[in-house]
């Protein structure tokens, strides 16, 4: 079965003692069985250099609006045809994920039909309440909630049913422990709005894959959940 990873950073990060560079990312990928990874870190420019000519990778553009107006630099990189979308951070970044000052962003993301790849599942600013905001405020924007709501089964149940309220959300699995969630997001909102991810190299991908591929999920769903999903949402395959 094929492997799409839509949840994936590159560099390094010595809070979590890994690091990976651009000679390393690609036996990384191939050691976890992943055939398509979407890339990312706050050093956008150092993601391209990384992912150019590896294939099956791809960037995502990390978008930080508290730094400025970041468009005319996100329609830069998304010309290049290797940019798939957008990550927000909004706990890390420390920003509201529905302030004005994100907005401009999701209109590109919108006119673009790229998504955009929110980290859910932590106060203050990543609840998945406040993603919804900025899902209402935008219903044709394509929005994942990432970690859908992370390790709070508070969280978790909202993410799966802000998605069931919203057919512009897709759920992705990085980071949250629980494969009966996983089954419960594919038969409520279904396989072809939750996707897996590893947030490798900070989880051990094999790892994450393994919680999916104990969902108890059919056959159809698990390659969505693991490869068609993501590669239909980011490429259009």
């Amino acid at each position: 079965m094929a492997i799409t990873d839509a949840h994936f950073h590159v560099g390094d990060f010595p809070m979590f003692g890994v690091n990976l560079d651009q000679a390393g990312l690609g036996p990384y990928l191939a050691a976890n069985d992943i055939d398509t990874a979407m890339v990312f870190h706050q050093d956008n420019a150092m993601v391209q250099r990384t992912i150019a000519d590896l294939p099956g990778a791809y960037g995502l553009y990390w978008a930080n609006p508290k730094f400025g107006n970041p468009v005319p630099e996100l329609r830069d990189y998304l010309d290049d045809p290797a940019f798939r979308g957008v990550k927000l951070h909004p706990l890390m970044d420390g920003f509201h994920p529905n302030d004005p000052m994100v907005w401009p962003v999701i209109e590109v993301l919108i006119e673009r039909g790229l998504p955009a790849l929110i980290h859910c599942g932590h106060p203050i600013f990543s609840l998945p309440w406040s993603i919804e905001e900025l899902i209402v405020q935008f219903p044709e924007a394509k929005i994942i909630l990432g970690h859908m709501g992370h390790g709070n089964v508070v969280y978790i149940d909202a993410s799966i049913a802000i998605a069931g309220r919203h057919p512009n959300v897709w759920l992705e699995t990085s980071g949250m422990p629980m494969s009966l969630k996983i089954r419960e997001a594919v038969q409520k909102v279904g396989s072809d709005r939750v996707m897996y991810g590893s947030d490798g190299p900070w989880h051990e991908p094999k790892v994450e894959q393994l919680k999916v591929q104990l969902a108890g999920l059919e056959p159809d769903d698990l390659e969505a959940v693991m490869n068609g999903t993501a590669q239909r949402l980011f490429l259009g395959a």
